[in-house]
């Protein structure tokens, strides 16, 4: 069925009168009714990416026209370059398949890799969330840490469960790196829920994860006193500025680690390219888009749909629980977050580049 169902649909509106289809928005043509909407996640289950898609389905599900069922389909591989690839390639424009992407999926992007088989430029972004991120140790070593965070740095070598270092993993390796962290990455998880487990079963003892799995997945083990967050990436102000984190109030940002730990204000190129790729990575972090060639009116029911969602009395409410606290945008704001998420000035491009390749042997184009 798929495109021509959908099409046969949007004929008979039109087929109603022109000056009826005048008086009535464009999206009001489409119905979804008795379909099942695929959201491809190019990610594992458990995480971040995941975490958010799953929140998000029922809620879209209710505010498109004709309710159709949405179906959250996991396609992990090759840092996400797989799932995204598969869309690029395979997805038809009749509304339904949409995907979810992450800064795992616009880094590879941003930086070239050879697997990038798609262009963000094709797409029809109808969403996109700002959120943040948390790093956080066992126990023990966050006690030490709250005493002397040099001595743990001095001291202590680190495990960590990597995507890859090309993928958003690269904003806390840089992060790490640029405290003079001794971090060695296990490469090759398919997702954050991957090394999140590997904390849990003691095979690293640091990780990180975005605020929606950290909510929803880490929470438990900090009640529990298994795990300690000790810094959030930070949040960027009106004037670009970072600042903390407004769903972990108490928990200090990188910048503020870095200040407390090397008494001055971070600077420099390596400071510079962090946070080039810390705004392209969170600010923008996850989007959801329809493929090339998408008709405008189903287009536009999406966006109307999630601006619908975003609208909603009860949205903050239930929200900050799942997500935290941070925008969703649709319309010309979610056009704005992807170029926030997709544009980089190339000398902090230049500068990743030539550090993936000394520290950890990556060439890209």
């Amino acid at each position: 069925m798929r495109l021509n169902g959908l099409t046969r649909r949007m004929a008979i509106g039109l087929a109603t009168g022109a000056l009826a289809t005048l008086a009535i928005p464009a999206s009001a043509q489409v119905s979804f009714e008795g379909e099942t909407i695929e959201w491809i996640i190019p990610f594992s289950e458990g995480g971040g990416s995941d975490k958010w898609a799953r929140f998000y389905a029922p809620l879209l599900s209710e505010a498109l026209p004709g309710q159709p069922a949405i179906q959250v389909k996991n396609m992990p591989g090759a840092g996400s370059t797989k799932g995204a690839n598969f869309f690029a390639s395979r997805a038809k424009p009749d509304g339904m398949t949409i995907l979810g992407t992450s800064g795992s999926t616009q880094f590879p992007y941003l930086l070239g890799d050879p697997r990038v088989k798609f262009d963000y430029a094709d797409w029809n972004v109808v969403l996109a969330s700002a959120t943040g991120g948390v790093a956080y140790l066992p126990k023990d070593l966050a006690d030490q840490w709250a005493a002397d965070p040099q001595s743990v740095i001095d001291n202590t070598n680190f495990i960590y469960g990597s995507q890859g270092a090309t993928r958003l993993d690269l904003v806390p390796l840089l992060a790490w790196e640029l405290l003079g962290m001794k971090v060695d990455p296990v490469f090759g998880i398919k997702g954050r829920g991957d090394g999140r487990l590997m904390f849990e079963r003691g095979e690293a003892n640091i990780d990180y994860q975005t605020s929606s799995a950290f909510l929803s997945k880490v929470t438990p083990l900090v009640e529990q006193g298994a795990a300690v967050p000790i810094m959030t990436w930070g949040a960027l102000d009106e004037d670009g500025n970072i600042v903390r984190d407004p769903t972990f109030p108490d928990v200090p940002s990188f910048k503020e680690v870095y200040e407390q730990i090397k008494g001055e204000e971070p600077s420099g190129p390596a400071w510079d390219a962090w946070k080039a790729f810390f705004i392209a990575g969170f600010p923008a972090q996850k989007m959801v888009f329809l493929p090339k060639d998408t008709p405008a009116e189903v287009v536009a029911a999406y966006a109307a749909a999630f601006k619908a969602v975003t609208e909603r009395p009860d949205f903050a409410e239930i929200s900050a629980k799942q997500l935290g606290v941070y925008p969703q945008s649709t319309g010309e704001a979610a056009d704005k977050r992807l170029k926030l998420g997709t544009v980089v000035d190339p000398t902090a491009t230049d500068w990743i580049k030539n550090w993936l390749k000394e520290r950890y042997g990556v060439e890209l184009g």
